[in-house]
């Protein structure tokens, strides 16, 4: 991870859970050349706005609890001190059924596994959860990747695989779960995750949050598995702040909704 940690990451992957959105090819062929069109200037929109998200992003400090060194991003001593008691059991993997729930919960336990690992706890059972996931998966986009539990943190990479390797239809299943669970962390200390927020940041940030949304779900008339995605993360469009005080409050009146697309996206 890079210096803005988890909250950036968050923000990166409601973008490209969008981006991901590309129909399959036996879509295509359903699909008149209008419509494909329409879908190609609605997919330019979303990397404007994700651009755009990724450079006022890319203006703010690092967070207090974070240290950045040789070693990558390690927590600081007193973060340490208190455990979350908030990440999914590695169990949950067994709950998967579908492929496109092991797609979830794979990377929704990547996230998890990060961040446990960051607090220095236990990580072996998410290492063999993980493992399993991704050979019940088998998706040869992974082997591109050289850990399959840190897929949320190469998602560019990844993305483009899945497309050469004709999975894309499954990336915005990764990443609509990354962007949850990560919503889910950053909502359990909103004061924390947005402290180096200035008014500028959560106005232009939670603005283009919404422009996005509205575009994934203009994106689901094309492609309909994108659906189920646009509902569950539909709620964030709540979040539309002009200032910081604004966007912790939108944060908190959300929480519900985040848990709820949680249960929704990771079963």
């Amino acid at each position: 991870m890079k210096k803005l940690s988890f909250l950036a990451i968050a923000f990166a992957v409601i973008m490209l859970a969008a981006c991901g959105g590309k129909k399959s090819a036996q879509a295509e062929e359903a699909t008149d050349s209008l419509k494909s069109f329409e879908q190609q200037q609605i997919e330019a929109s979303i990397k404007m706005h994700m651009d755009s998200i990724a450079s006022e992003l890319g203006k703010l400090k690092t967070l207090p609890f974070l240290n950045e060194g040789k070693d990558g991003i390690t927590l600081t001593k007193q973060e340490k001190q208190v455990k979350p008691d908030y990440l999914l059991p590695a169990s949950v993997a067994d709950e998967a059924t579908t492929l496109a729930e092991k797609y979830r919960i794979l990377s929704a336990l990547s996230v998890d596994k990060k961040i446990a690992a960051l607090y220095e706890m236990p990580v072996e059972d998410y290492d063999k959860a993980i493992t399993k996931l991704s050979a019940d998966i088998n998706d040869p986009s992974f082997k591109a990747i050289e850990d399959a539990g840190s897929i949320f943190e190469t998602t560019s990479q990844l993305y483009d695989e899945m497309e050469k390797n004709g999975r894309i239809n499954y990336f915005w299943q990764l990443a609509a779960a990354a962007l949850v669970e990560q919503l889910y962390v950053c909502n359990q200390n909103t004061d924390k995750f947005l402290s180096t927020f200035n008014d500028e940041a959560a106005a232009n940030v939670t603005f283009r949050i919404v422009l996005i949304l509205d575009a994934v779900n203009r994106l689901s008339q094309y492609d309909p598995d994108i659906e189920p995605v646009a509902q569950a993360i539909a709620p964030l469009d709540a979040l539309n702040a002009t200032s910081v005080a604004e966007m912790k409050e939108q944060m908190a009146k959300t929480k519900d909704q985040i848990i709820a697309a949680r249960k929704a996206l990771i079963k």
